[in-house]
């Protein structure tokens, strides 16, 4: 076992983070010559990052296909990334690909020329051939099982673990939930009566599957087993809210 300590805190990159929303979208907003229609279970992606669109044969974006030039209309598709776990302002980031579309073997392919992505620090440009050659996160199609289960079953472990939040930080806390978790850390959202933060916890070295996360969070657990319960959630307890 490596050294339990948080040496390692990197988090992930813009293009691997635009690559994990979109592994993890169920549903996509797609606009093309002024058509804009919701896709619930209708994409797929490439290792290159193409979307694949299933579109319905009533769809609004094919007849926007027949009246563009080439057939190939230009579109932007929008990806939203939700909290799997109930918290405020689930929307945890937001990603655009803008390219054209052209039909392949029955279904529409958008490869993307300009990939955006939205996240609480600010918006950033992608680069195209960055978001091509980056993979989603390995823990991007489980997070949203991970977590819940966390929440659900575990919100003791998930107590525990505020003890490695600095106090200041909990000040006024009345829930903290699980928000995220990659390779490189957990994060927790920290609601108070009318505002929320979040805090990152790193791991102490990049956990590339589900068995190593287990790893990684057993060490958090323990580190936080040693340290002391954060005041400001044991004036939570004692008052009895949240």
């Amino acid at each position: 076992m490596a050294d339990d300590t948080h040496g390692w805190t990197a988090a992930p990159g813009a293009a691997e983070r635009a690559r994990s929303v979109l592994a993890a979208a169920w549903s996509c907003a797609v606009t093309a010559e002024g058509a804009r229609e919701e896709l619930v279970g209708a994409h797929g992606v490439t290792d290159d990052g193409r979307v694949l669109l299933q579109v319905p044969e009533d769809s609004a974006l094919l007849a926007a296909a027949i009246c563009a030039p080439r057939g190939e209309p230009s579109a932007v598709l929008e990806f939203a990334d939700v909290a799997p776990v109930p918290v405020r302002d689930r929307i945890r980031a937001r990603l655009w690909l803008a390219g054209r579309l052209a039909a392949r073997d029955g279904r529409q392919v958008l490869q993307p020329t300009r990939v955006v992505l939205r996240q609480p620090s600010g918006t950033l440009v992608v680069d195209v051939d960055e978001f091509a050659a980056a993979a989603p996160d390995p823990l991007a199609a489980a997070e949203a099982r991970l977590l819940t289960h966390l929440a659900d079953r575990h919100a003791d472990a998930v107590e525990r673990l505020t003890r490695l939040v600095d106090h200041g930080s909990l000040h006024g806390a009345v829930r903290v939930q699980p928000l995220a978790v990659d390779r490189h850390g957990l994060t927790l959202r920290v609601e108070r009566l009318r505002t929320s933060g979040d805090v990152r916890l790193p791991f102490h070295a990049p956990a590339d599957d589900v068995s190593r996360l287990t790893e990684r969070m057993h060490v958090l657990l323990a580190q936080a087993g040693a340290a002391s319960r954060p005041r400001a959630l044991q004036r939570q307890r004692t008052d009895g809210e949240g």
